[in-house]
């Protein structure tokens, strides 16, 4: 078994990106994954350090799915993060001023304005939103409360495909950090109360992962495509792909290195 592709999310709720290597800590999660966020300004006092939240706080994918239509990609090096679409920069701004974490807070209470939530978003009505989170990748916006990573194999996404009748599904669908090769379709659930090493990283896998309507956003256009969540029930009898993992031994994990069931 072996890593294919690592994704973070350096925005919870954005667009994912692919890397190289990634630090893994213990406890924690990967460091940088869903490091920032876009909270509702009526749902607190977003600042900087604000602690975790659960998800109805931040404007997500799940419940604005165009979100998925922006480009929006961040360098660590220049704290950068930048917003395209169609190929046309809308925005740009170092997060680590607060004169740039104003322009994109604002970017993006301006773009969340002229969307239409989804019938189930937690926080349907309209709001200024803010960002919070720090440079640094300390922060964790995950949707659980316990730091986490998230794994799905290549085969399991190849079966679903097969099963709802189209040629490819995008991996970004599901927001997984590691998409693994060279394991049967849905063998990632027999790893459910194991520990596994996940190249010199060690992980205990805890649960499958429920999915989201999130699942039925193009992860380029937006839109909500194909009825994956629904399709999930129908073709396999449940909603889940994938499972989530907590770090007990961090380290830097970097593509193409061997996942094996201690």
């Amino acid at each position: 078994m072996k890593i294919n592709t690592i994704f973070v999310h350096p925005v919870k709720g954005l667009t994912a990106q692919v890397c190289d290597r990634v630090q893994l800590v213990e406890n924690f999660g990967i460091l940088g994954d869903r490091a920032f966020a876009l909270m509702f300004t009526d749902m607190g006092d977003p600042q900087p350090l604000t602690p975790w939240l659960s998800k109805k706080h931040f404007a997500v994918q799940n419940d604005w799915g165009q979100l998925a239509s922006l480009n929006c990609a961040y360098d660590t090096t220049s704290q950068t993060l930048e917003i395209t679409k169609n190929g046309e920069l809308l925005a740009a701004a170092n997060l680590g001023t607060e004169t740039g974490r104003d322009r994109i807070s604002a970017f993006f209470s301006e773009y969340l304005h002229s969307l239409t939530p989804s019938t189930s978003a937690r926080h349907p009505q309209y709001s200024p939103v803010r960002l919070v989170g720090t440079t640094t990748g300390d922060t964790r916006y995950q949707d659980r409360h316990q730091g986490q990573i998230s794994i799905i194999s290549q085969a399991t996404l190849d079966d679903i495909a097969e099963k709802v009748g189209v040629n490819y599904i995008d991996p970004r669908r599901f927001r997984a950090n590691f998409i693994v090769d060279n394991i049967p379709a849905w063998s990632e659930f027999n790893w459910v109360g194991n520990r596994l090493k996940l190249g010199s990283a060690l992980v205990e896998v805890t649960a499958p992962i429920g999915r989201c309507l999130n699942i039925d956003v193009n992860p380029d256009t937006g839109d909500r495509d194909i009825s994956l969540l629904s399709q999930l029930s129908a073709k396999f009898g449940h909603a889940q792909t994938g499972v989530i993992a907590k770090v007990i031994t961090g380290a830097v994990v970097t593509t193409g290195e061997t996942l094996a069931i201690k």
